[in-house]
Order: structure tokens, then C-alpha cells, then sequence
């Protein structure tokens, strides 16, 4: 049977947009998917195992903070029974969240794969309370829930070293949604849809990742094209065609260029568990 496209599962009701409970150990071997629209954040206390996140393969060693971003393909393989929480945030959430500076800890957090919070009980105590205090069905259940959830993702976060300067900027923020919409390698497409011209989204990705606009699509459109590679069975061609190029061997040559090898280099060097 042809994969043309890859799963996508939705492990959260249409009309909740935070959820929080412990790990699913009946999800212990699952299949490559991606997500319905939202990030999951996964710490385990035990365990272990593998976790594939794209093309990349993570052991599990608790304590361990896995995030996985809803465009990111991943599939588990724990091999001993597990322990954690699942954390899955919709961004309907994030837009009705009175406390703003949540949705700037889980933009840093969006930067990160893989963290280890040491043997911090703290972690583990807050994402209890979190667990607790969502099943609540009182008055101030959300003011609590995001009181907890700021604490945990700052006790987290004190375990990397972040970009201070990062901040909600509206023009990046509208960008990076776009870019997870719709890849198309044209800065002028997105600049016409921001209401801003080339310049100043070249100015953007510049100041924001040292680099032009073409190469933050470029690197979209090659990530997301691995990841067709690795799990559909559509050809060079369709996937070219997918991204809009109309000329397969310009994909081709772009490809490569951005990416060290052809698509079917990659897809013969790849190794897909």
C-alpha cells in the first residue's frame, strides 16, 4: 500500500487545548506520525528505549524532556515500562492564556529537542499538581493550571542556556505560521502575505537567525522534504512538484545544494526504523 502522505494523530479532544496526564504505556511502539496542530512536551521518569524525532534517533534516559513541535514526524520504541507526563498544547491556548510570558517559555522551548532535568523532583511534583489541577472543573482551574505550567517550563528552562533576546515579535511570529502552512520557495509570496516587502523579511531573518529569508524557507523545504522521503513513498517528482517547483531537476540542484546531496542520495543513505 502507497504512503502518500504522513499520519497525523490527534491525542487531544476538538474541544480542549491543554492536556496533561500521565505517559500512555499501551503507547509504547507507535508508528511515524506528526501531530494535529499543537506541540507535546514528554518527560519520563523511567524507562527506556528509543525516540525518533525526523531522521534523528534519541535514547530515552530519564529523567528525560522530550518536545516535539507539530510539524516534527516521531515515533517511540520503549523496550521497559515507562513512567512520565505528556504535556499537548493546542495554540487555541496560547491565544487566550492571560499570562503572556508562557507563550514566550514555549517559544524557547519550540528551539529545543532534547533536555535533561537532572533528578529534580521539583519537575516531577510540579507536572502532578499540573495533572491535578487540569481535571479540576472549578472557576480558577486556568488561572492555577497556567500558574503551574509557568513554574514547570521556567524550572525546565533553567537547564539550557536560551536566547535572551528572543521576544514575540509579530512579523516572525505570522512568518514561522506561514512557513508551517505553506512551503514555497519565494520570499515574495511571503512578504505579500505579511504586508511587508522582501527587504524587510530578509531584514527579519538577518537580524533574527543571521541568515536571508531564501535560506530560513530553504532549510523549511529541505527538513520537510526529508521527512517525505523518509516516510511517504512519493517520488522526487511529486514532492518537487508539492513545493511548487515546476522544474524536478531545479528541485533537484536545490536540494543538494542546501541539503550536501540529491533527495534520492539522502533517501538511499537514510536509515528508517
Amino acid at each position: 500500500m502507497l504512503r502518500n502522505k504522513i499520519k497525523t494523530y490527534s491525542k487531544i479532544s476538538a474541544l480542549a487545548d491543554i492536556k496533561i496526564e500521565a505517559f500512555d504505556v499501551n503507547k509504547r511502539y507507535t508508528k511515524p506520525h506528526r501531530h494535529n496542530k499543537y506541540m507535546e512536551l514528554v518527560y519520563f521518569s523511567a524507562g527506556s528505549g528509543m525516540h525518533y524525532m525526523d531522521e534523528t534517533a534519541y535514547p530515552i534516559t530519564p529523567p528525560v524532556v522530550f518536545i516535539i513541535n507539530r510539524d516534527e514526524v516521531h515515533h517511540w520504541e520503549i523496550d521497559t515500562l515507562p513512567e512520565g507526563f505528556v504535556i499537548i498544547i493546542k495554540e487555541g491556548f496560547l491565544e487566550k492564556t492571560l499570562d503572556k510570558h508562557i507563550n514566550l517559555q514555549l517559544k524557547q522551548l519550540a528551539n529545543i529537542r532534547v533536555l535533561h532535568p537532572d533528578k529534580d523532583p521539583t519537575v516531577q511534583a510540579l507536572l502532578e499538581i499540573a495533572s491535578k489541577e487540569i481535571k479540576e472543573n472549578c472557576t480558577s482551574r486556568d488561572i492555577l493550571v497556567e500558574g503551574v505550567l509557568k513554574a514547570l517550563f521556567s524550572k525546565i528552562l533553567s537547564y539550557v542556556t536560551i536566547d535572551e533576546t528572543l521576544t514575540a515579535n509579530d512579523l516572525e511570529q505570522r512568518f514561522d505560521e506561514l512557513l508551517g502552512n505553506k512551503l514555497k520557495n519565494d520570499v515574495a509570496y511571503y512578504a505579500e502575505r505579511l504586508n511587508t516587502t522582501s527587504q524587510n523579511l530578509n531584514a527579519l531573518c538577518k537580524r533574527k537567525h543571521d541568515k536571508t529569508a531564501s535560506t530560513v524557507i530553504a532549510e523549511h523545504i529541505i527538513k520537510e522534504a526529508k521527512r517525505l522521503l523518509l516516510y511517504t513513498d512519493l517520488s522526487v517528482t511529486e514532492i518537487a512538484y508539492a513545493f511548487d517547483f515546476t522544474d524536478v531537476s531545479h528541485f533537484v540542484k536545490y536540494f543538494k545544494r542546501h541539503g550536501g546531496q540529491t533527495p534520492l542520495q539522502f533517501k538511499k543513505a537514510a536509515i528508517v526504523p
